[in-house]
């Protein structure tokens, strides 16, 4: 198989710029404008424009501020396993895992994604708070899926276990989503058996290490991304988290100086935990 054309954006001096392959593409490059293609196109396109200098400065994360990212939930059974267990209402994750409808929410605009090296968050108002390596769909404008990157889904459990009504408290706030470091061009016929991982360090040792498959995931990558677009548009493309198969033993909870690496296939994604924000002083 041929090698796998490679996207990623830096923090070049004058504004974030998109490399190909290592190299700079045309300033006026957007991700936008090549998500509104035909799969069959992307290639091509990409081909065809010249490459500059190296791309030696440091990596962002893979989207643009306008870029929506979405997430699904319940596609593993270790993810059943473990929502249930956390869960008041267990019987709820049991059902969605064999329905016909997957799970999707909202995870978070591209202005608030958080690329590698950067920092992740946990709420401050939760006890028990986990990574999710996931596969994250890149998505066209007619949502095909024209190739993929690594993310994080972190996620308060106990939030959520308390009532599946707090959700979007529970994985959408600042910093609970990382992404990165790069786009691969990849057809869905090629995501079916990538490799995922996850290591948490604390304090320079190993506190946690798993592994999965996408072979293990219950639907298909195209499957999902089919029911986000539905009824909903996204004339830029989008980016879709595909569900967690890893999920840390019910007594662990991320701590600030924790750092957690996401693997994806080749993609290698590492962020620090960051501390606590502080709570607001009251008034009066």
């Amino acid at each position: 198989m041929a090698e796998r054309m490679y996207l990623s954006r830096h923090a070049a001096p004058g504004g974030p710029r998109w490399a190909l392959d290592g190299r700079y593409l045309p300033a006026g490059f957007t991700l936008d404008l090549l998500l509104q293609l035909p799969a069959g196109s992307v290639e091509g396109f990409l081909r065809a424009l010249p490459a500059g200098d190296p791309a030696e400065h440091p990596p962002l994360a893979p989207l643009e501020p306008g870029h929506e990212v979405w997430a699904s939930g319940v596609t593993y059974e270790r993810s059943r396993e473990a929502r249930m267990l956390e869960s008041s209402e267990a019987d709820i994750y049991d059902k969605v895992y064999t329905a016909e409808r997957p799970e999707l929410f909202f995870k978070a605009p591209g202005w608030r994604v958080v690329g590698p090296g950067e920092m992740v968050r946990v709420r401050s108002d939760s006890g028990w708070n986990v990574p999710e390596p996931e596969l994250v769909l890149v998505l066209n404008s007619r949502m095909e899926i024209v190739g993929y990157t690594a993310g994080n889904d972190v996620s308060s459990r106990d939030i959520e276990g308390e009532n599946p009504l707090y959700l979007p408290q529970a994985k959408i706030y600042d910093g609970a989503c990382s992404l990165g470091p790069g786009i691969e061009l990849a057809e869905a016929a090629e995501l079916g058996d990538l490799e995922i991982s996850l290591r948490i360090l604390r304090g320079g040792e190993k506190a946690f290490e798993g592994k999965t498959s996408t072979s293990r995931m219950v639907r298909p990558p195209q499957e999902l991304a089919a029911y986000l677009g539905k009824e909903l548009s996204f004339p830029a493309g989008a980016f879709l988290m595909t569900g967690t198969g890893i999920v840390p033993e019910e007594e662990f909870s991320l701590a600030p100086g924790d750092t957690v690496e996401v693997a994806v296939g080749e993609m290698r994604l590492g962020n620090e935990v960051a501390p606590l924000r502080e709570a607001p002083a009251e008034s009066g």
